[in-house]
């Protein structure tokens, strides 16, 4: 698995402490982007939260899946949450060490009081003294809340002081735009009441190995849900149920469960699993398989493969205002492009991290991660074995059919009236399509469409 390292440097550590006119929680920002340009420090908040136990307990649920490996769990992992400002909300996102689990806290405005919330991402400090600070957490006094430095010390920081290097596996960039395209995909399949809500989530296992083996499933039955191992009409994948874990920390506050999840075609799935709390929600989105990170899902391979779509990327990024909801039609009419383009656009966009989706709004938001935007593209095993196709010439197309030669092995690549392509290697055969294209058929659509063939355009 590629590495890099990614260098987080604040300003003091995050920490909450007690004064003379109540508690205050600081989280402390490292480097990251504004509408301003790149900041060391940036500041995005300043003022009440409205539930302050429950946005304790959210955020730790984050922290809890930034520290969490729900697969080989030997190896450890810890990557301090990103936080968001749309401007009308605060978003704390988390990718578990295994690849496979994504958290968001969204703290809406109404769990917001007394100030502006402003525009950018960065990574937010949340160590081990404040973690036990915020288990600690009782009663409902207010608590003011900071995202970023002192106002008085913006100017005045002579330098970080704190400094944390974390291994950054290109799998979980990947991850981040692959849950992306899986969520765009999603509907709303069940909402359970509050009380409904936990007494569902409480009976699950929290172990591995809890259900039967494969894939476990949930299908409406009156007021709840009802397990099942079979994907029948109505049914959503409920892939590794342990990894729900995370909910626990705020479920005697949940004032609902939403589940969203694509229609079941009897395969696994991924799904997300939306707590509603007052004033915010903490969704929990899980791979397939509790051993299948979102990384090697294939989701966004059509979107990198192309020329067209890196062109649009670029103009539709311009437009980009840290927007919490990202209206499709009105970005494609500003950007003089289609529908299908633009949604293409942000998906490549999502590889470099600069989009995710809520399910609960349907809608793209902006961020921007403070990664290597490049990297995740780079390091994709399909994408930089199928221009290596395309530029050794492997590619003979024929009509609706075409040739690939890969290694000793001639493969052919069809096309069907619906635009799929499918291919008679071993990849196609063991998932016709459900984990993107196989590197023949990305060679194929390569070719077909004129794409770059050296890394892509810029």
């Amino acid at each position: 698995m590629t590495r890099s390292v990614q260098a987080l440097a604040y300003s003091r550590p995050s920490a909450l402490e007690s004064s003379q006119v109540g508690r205050l929680l600081g989280l402390e920002t490292s480097g990251g982007l504004t509408p301003t340009g790149p900041e060391a420090h940036p500041r995005f908040f300043s003022g009440f939260l409205t539930s302050p136990r429950i946005a304790a307990r959210g955020l730790l649920a984050v922290a809890d899946v930034a520290a969490a490996r729900y697969y080989q769990r030997l190896r450890p992992a810890s990557l301090d949450p990103v936080v968001t400002g749309n401007g009308d909300r605060l978003r704390f996102e988390s990718f578990s060490g295994c690849g496979g689990v994504y958290a968001r806290l969204d703290v809406l405005s109404e769990g917001l009081d007394g100030a502006r919330t402003g525009h950018g991402t960065t990574n937010v400090d949340v160590n081990n003294p404040l973690r036990e600070a915020l288990s600690r957490l009782t009663g409902d006094d207010p608590l003011h809340l900071r995202v970023g430095p002192e106002e008085l010390a913006v100017t005045t920081l002579g330098g970080a002081v704190v400094e944390k290097k974390v291994p950054l596996p290109d799998r979980w960039l990947r991850g981040f735009a692959e849950a992306q395209v899986a969520c765009a995909g999603f509907d709303l399949r069940a909402e359970l009441s509050a009380a409904e809500a936990v007494r569902f989530l409480r009976a699950l296992p929290r172990t591995p190995g809890g259900m039967a083996r494969g894939p476990l499933w949930v299908v409406p039955a009156g007021k709840t849900l009802r397990p099942t191992t079979r994907a029948v009409a109505g049914a959503v994948c409920l892939p590794g149920p342990e990894r729900l874990v995370a909910l626990q920390r705020v479920l005697r506050h949940a004032t609902a469960l939403r589940v969203y999840g694509p229609v079941a075609d009897g395969a696994a799935t991924a799904s997300a699993w939306e707590v509603s709390l007052p004033g915010m929600r903490l969704t929990l989105t899980l791979s397939p398989d509790a051993s299948r990170g979102f990384s090697g899902e294939g989701g966004v391979l059509e979107a990198l493969a192309t020329e067209e779509a890196a062109r649009d990327a670029e103009l539709v990024s311009v437009l980009l205002a840290w927007e919490p909801r990202i209206d499709l039609g009105e970005l494609a009419a500003r950007a003089g492009l289609s529908p299908e383009r633009v949604r293409a656009a942000l998906t490549r966009l999502g590889t470099a991290g600069r989009v995710g989706y809520d399910v609960a709004d349907a809608a793209y938001f902006h961020r921007e991660l403070p990664y290597d935007a490049d990297r995740a593209e780079r390091h994709n095993p399909r994408l930089v074995a199928a221009r290596e196709l395309v530029a050794s010439g492997a590619v003979e197309p024929a009509g609706e059919v075409a040739w690939v030669t890969s290694g000793e092995r001639r493969y052919q690549v069809r096309e069907s009236r619906g635009g799929v392509l499918s291919c008679t290697c071993q990849w196609w055969a063991d998932y016709r399509g459900r984990r993107g294209p196989c590197k023949h058929a990305l060679a194929v659509r390569m070719v077909r469409r004129g794409a770059l063939v050296a890394g892509g355009a810029r």
